[in-house]
């Protein structure tokens, strides 16, 4: 089972910028995440959207300006980032997610893709 991101790109700060997600088999049974990666810092966690698509969490740190819809019928994830800042820079990958101990846990990601915000 493999997921692979895509859509990343060049965007000026404040601009938006949509990333595509999709699996070698159906996605519609489980939750999708995204987290994020920047050079030099701790793999960080971006959020989760339920397999029905009804249930969502966010990190602070995007609440509110990303979003996570999905398409089951494509079977497409999608992450809608807006008012985007420099401090998004990161590789983004898609990944399983569920809610453990206390927190969102996140693993089976695949390969990423860079996003950059900068003038």
């Amino acid at each position: 089972f493999q997921l692979q991101a895509s859509g990343g790109g060049l965007v000026r700060p404040g601009g938006s910028l949509r990333l595509s997600c999709t699996g070698s088999e159906a996605l519609d049974y489980y939750a999708i995440g995204w987290i994020r990666q920047a050079p030099g810092k701790e793999r960080e966690e971006v959020g989760c959207k339920s397999s029905s698509g009804g249930g969502s969490h966010y990190a602070d740190s995007v609440k509110g300006r990303f979003a996570i819809t999905r398409d089951n019928a494509k079977n497409m994830v999608y992450l809608e980032m807006n008012s985007l800042q420099p401090e998004d820079t990161a590789v983004y990958h898609c990944a399983l997610c569920w809610y453990g101990v206390g927190e969102y846990e996140y693993e089976h990601w695949g390969q990423g893709t860079q996003v950059t915000v900068s003038s």
